[in-house]
């Protein structure tokens, strides 16, 4: 495993999406997610000059994060995963910006436990897959007025997590509709695009991409 070389292949084609779309490479945030790998390769990537990492699971997390505490200020840590309300307290004393906010219930929980202004992503389950959270496209005005009156809670975009295709072309439309639904609501953030189909996510106005393998290969652990 080359973390070097492969964040410089996977800055590249950022770039060249980016110039496609005529789009600057400053506007997507790189952010790489490290399920499955130890603290001592996060290490190694913020060595390579990544800043923020994600996290699917909080348990995980807090024992990298324990091991990490010298570069906690250097780091902006990202809920990606499934976050279950039993574990609201404690990413909100750990996490800097949660993706996966999917359902108003969690917003309430994730509120009453932090003091903190904490931004916050809404997960929108656009192709209604019954394996993956989130709200609907029908859902997502209501929840966003809803969730806008919990006053330590701030909705800085939306995030999704695209089906699983041999072709990332069909996946297009998904990003699209997310970028339209973000648009129409005036908000700033687009979390999508894996290390599958995260080119034509920036091609399709993604702000913020959450990339593991491309970067990490495959996980040393589940």
């Amino acid at each position: 495993m080359d973390i070097e070389l492969n964040l410089r292949d996977v800055r590249a084609r950022i770039a060249r999406a980016c110039q496609r779309s005529s789009r600057e490479p400053d506007a997507v945030t790189l952010v790489a997610v490290t399920k499955g790998f130890d603290a001592s390769v996060i290490k190694a990537a913020f060595d390579c000059g990544l800043r923020d990492f994600g996290e699917n699971r909080v348990q995980e997390a807090m024992s990298k994060m324990e091991q990490l505490t010298d570069l906690r200020q250097s780091i902006t840590w990202h809920m990606v995963g499934h976050l279950q309300s039993n574990k609201a307290k404690i990413a909100v004393q750990n996490f800097d910006i949660i993706h996966s906010v999917d359902s108003a219930r969690l917003a309430m929980i994730i509120n009453q436990h932090t003091r903190k202004l904490l931004p916050i992503l809404l997960q929108v389950n656009l192709a209604v897959e019954e394996t993956k959270s989130g709200f609907t496209m029908e859902e997502v005005m209501d929840a966003v007025q809803e969730i806008r009156k919990l006053r330590n809670l701030e909705i800085k975009g939306l995030m999704t997590i695209a089906p699983f295709v041999q072709d990332p072309e069909e996946v297009r439309p998904v990003f699209r509709r997310l970028r339209e639904l973000r648009d129409s609501i005036g908000l700033e953030h687009l979390s999508m695009g894996m290390t599958d189909d995260f080119e034509v996510a920036v091609e399709e106005g993604s702000t913020i991409l959450r990339i593991g393998r491309a970067i990490f290969g495959h996980r040393r652990y589940t």
